[in-house]
């Protein structure tokens, strides 16, 4: 009989409900324990999921756990990743990996030493949407993919969140916060970058919080919250990123790739689903028929009622998988510590305003078929259905 994998995860707070949510969509893992620097909070996690809760310090010993989730807050991930490396035990953190390309370095020498896996989110490249958008280009849909534009723009994170204060502190921002999105689903279509450059911007040095509980205070902003980028990728494709908090309205598309055959529109990358549309030669739009997947079947309503996929804990299992089959999951730690490097680039060049050459690289994640998809998911695996 396969093994089940114990899961225990460390950090309590708004990401873990989906994570307890989903995990249960997916075969061979389960959450098992949770853990917070505030007890109270894993408790009432615990509580509300039927789950163990646990001190850090007895999570990381706990015999019953083979993998620890590390859903902390971005300044914290390095120091836990760490841990739980030095605990023995498989890591899998939420984005961003770290926030400098030197912790992403260190973790990497750790975890070869101490012989564990080390992976992180996000994991919404896998959606059905992304990798059928993937599955074009490797087909030559578009043929060769020459340069595009991304863009990731709103009026930023106080109008909505709790506590938004983290959002503009340093390691927060756009390109760190959203920016993980984009960049992992660029590395899953278009392969490693080259070097990268950009011009960034403070517009605001205080933001107004509306947003309950603590609507009407102010957040003082320490890092940039507008950046225009642009990255050159290995296989000399050039892509535009325009990364804000400082947008009321626009009309840019998410993602748009463009070929010597013609144009792919991809869906937002924070997403596991959306429309892929195709623009020929003639400029004439399609909106392609998604392939069967999983991992873009609609499962959760929004506020306004529309449905989206969301299957959060798919690069967990992934790992998993990697782990028993002796490969590289598809959510790796080199494949974040490219990402991290590309994005801490970034804002390297926003301060100098020179380009800036990335000192790693990784490997294209590889395609994650339905079929590969299918066999992640507790049985029955949700099918689309036809709308009536």
């Amino acid at each position: 009989m396969a093994k089940t994998y114990g899961i225990g995860v460390i950090g309590a707070g708004d990401i873990s409900q989906q994570y307890l949510r989903l995990a249960a969509l997916f075969d061979r893992v389960e959450i098992r324990a949770i853990a917070d620097i505030m007890p109270e909070a894993a408790k009432s996690r615990a509580v509300e999921y039927g789950i163990e809760a646990r001190t850090v310090k007895k999570l990381l010993k706990s015999k019953d756990i083979d993998i620890v989730l590390n859903l902390t807050i971005p300044a914290a991930h390095y120091e836990v990743t760490a841990a739980i490396v030095e605990a023995g035990k498989h890591a899998y953190s939420e984005k961003p990996l770290c926030l400098t390309l030197k912790q992403g370095k260190k973790l990497r020498k750790a975890a070869k030493e101490a012989g564990t896996e080390v992976g992180c989110a996000p994991d919404t490249f896998l959606g059905g949407s992304h990798q059928f958008a993937r599955k074009l280009i490797d087909d030559g849909k578009i043929g060769r993919v020459t340069h595009g534009t991304c863009h990731v723009m709103n009026k930023g994170m106080e109008h909505w969140h709790p506590n938004p204060d983290f959002f503009y502190k340093p390691g927060g921002g756009p390109i760190l916060d959203i920016g993980p999105y984009y960049v992992a689903n660029l590395i899953n279509l278009l392969g490693p970058a080259r070097r990268v450059a950009a011009l960034s911007a403070v517009p605001r040095n205080e933001r107004l919080i509306s947003s309950k509980p603590r609507a009407g205070e102010t957040v003082k902003v320490e890092t940039p919250t507008t950046i225009h980028a642009l990255i050159e990728f290995e296989s000399s494709a050039i892509i535009t990123l325009g990364a804000s908090w400082d947008v009321f309205a626009h009309g840019h598309h998410n993602m748009e790739l463009y070929g010597s055959e013609g144009t792919l529109f991809v869906p937002d990358p924070n997403f596991f689903s959306g429309d892929v549309v195709f623009g020929d030669k003639d400029g004439k739009l399609e909106t392609l028929k998604v392939w069967d997947h999983p991992l873009g079947v609609p499962n959760q309503q929004r506020d306004n009622g529309s449905m989206l996929a969301n299957y959060r804990t798919a690069g967990l299992v992934d790992l998993v998988r990697a782990i028993e089959q002796g490969r590289k999951p598809r959510c790796s730690l080199e494949t974040s510590l490219h990402a991290v490097d590309i994005m801490t680039s970034i804002l390297k060049s926003g301060e100098t305003g020179e380009f800036v050459e990335l000192s790693t690289t990784c490997d294209q994640p590889a395609l994650l078929t339905p079929a590969e998809a299918r066999a992640m998911m507790r049985s029955p695996a949700p099918r689309r259905v036809a709308a009536n």
